[in-house]
């Protein structure tokens, strides 16, 4: 048989497939509606489980596990048909469609806003690109933003997420799952470390270093060069250049911004140290209430996943399924679980459009625990 008769035959076959399952689609559609009107839930773990074995033996050997994968994806592609069916909308997407009629139309000027460290701290950099005029209250932890807009002492808090070098700040991560918080907006800043330290000190007298552990880790090729120099973590880049103010050593530094050398007297030893040149933080901007504004395209969620073989893998069928496209992929270790985690996904999509509405829909059916964070746009 030629290559072309081949592929006729293979084309045929596809179409009686696709033939069939649009045919069982609609048969387990039917069958939801049928458990509805008897009281009975629409999943049947235990039919699964004989549907999969069954499949799996009359599949053979060699086919065995390729018959198992795709009928283990036929299954959860029915199972979300049938909630489509029986729920055309979910409670998610209500409260979505309900903040977006009750956001107002553009993003606030100014506002009172939480940020960690002090006066020149990359989180107020962060600020000032995403508000006009902000009154911002400082604190010395991550926790503390967090908790000054969960008592609404602020309405905004800004945050560090991630960084281009040196990866998520994963204090960030840990505080999400305490903390009930919405994601309004975020930004990137170009982040360049400088290395400050009062006026007359040379950079071969430096014996200690002060900085953020993520700024420490972004300039770590700059730090070998200094084997004299130890680095001391401090809860921000400003409060390191402080230190470094209002000490009376003369061998002491900080890595920190060029703002801060204005504003705190100090000079640069050297500019520009972090390992990359193309080196940026994503900052997000966080709320107690919903907000989404026009133009939102960017949603965040959080999701607890059964700890068995192939439940992330579903999830991100199920993106894949919407083609919506996953940017972000972080997971922490649940407090108090054994080797269970929490995933936290960010994905591009309008929310608007009707992918995103159907994917809102179906995804906590796919796990334990599930919690929207929020749509939004970045500012550049």
């Amino acid at each position: 048989m030629q290559r072309e008769e081949l592929q006729t035959q293979i084309d045929k076959i596809d179409e009686q497939m696709l033939a069939l399952f649009r045919e069982r689609i609609e048969a387990a559609k039917r069958l939801a509606l049928c458990k509805q009107e008897e009281g009975l839930p629409v999943q049947d773990p235990a039919r699964e489980r004989k549907i999969l074995a069954r499949m799996s033996e009359q599949a053979g050997e060699e086919l065995s596990t390729y018959a198992y994968a795709l009928y283990s994806d036929i299954l959860d592609m029915s199972k979300a048909s049938q909630e489509k069916a029986l729920h055309p909308t979910s409670p998610l997407r209500e409260q979505i469609e309900r903040t977006i009629e009750q956001t107002p139309r553009l993003f606030p000027e100014s506002a009172v806003v939480a940020c960690q460290g002090v006066e020149g701290a990359y989180s107020q950099q962060a600020c000032d690109k995403l508000f006009s005029h902000s009154d911002i209250l400082y604190f010395n932890s991550f926790e503390g933003v967090f908790s000054a807009v969960d008592n609404g002492l602020c309405r905004y808090g800004v945050l560090p997420l991630e960084n281009s070098t040196a990866g998520s700040v994963n204090k960030i991560y840990d505080l999400m799952m305490k903390y009930n918080f919405h994601i309004v907006r975020s930004t990137r800043l170009k982040i360049d470390h400088n290395l400050l330290a009062k006026k007359g000190t040379k950079v071969e007298g430096v014996r200690e270093i002060f900085s953020h552990e993520q700024a420490i880790n972004q300039c770590g090729e700059f730090l070998r060069s200094l084997p004299n120099a130890k680095a001391t973590v401090c809860e921000n880049t400003a409060i390191a250049a402080q230190r470094v103010a209002e000490s009376d050593r003369d061998d002491v530094a900080a890595l920190s911004s060029r703002a801060c050398a204005e504003l705190y007297g100090l000079e640069a030893l050297a500019t520009s140290v972090q390992d990359r040149g193309n080196n940026y933080t994503r900052f997000i901007c966080i709320s107690k209430q919903p907000e989404i504004y026009p133009g939102a395209d960017k949603t965040s969620i959080m999701m607890v996943l059964p700890h068995h073989p192939g439940a992330l893998y579903k999830v991100l069928a199920r993106f894949y399924s919407l083609d919506i496209n996953l940017t972000k992929l972080e997971s922490r270790p649940l407090p108090d679980r054994d080797f269970e985690f929490m995933f936290y996904f960010d994905l591009v999509a309008s929310v608007y459009s009707p992918r995103f509405a159907e994917l809102m829909a179906g995804l906590d059916g796919l796990c334990e625990a599930f919690k929207y964070l929020g749509s939004y746009s970045e500012v550049l």
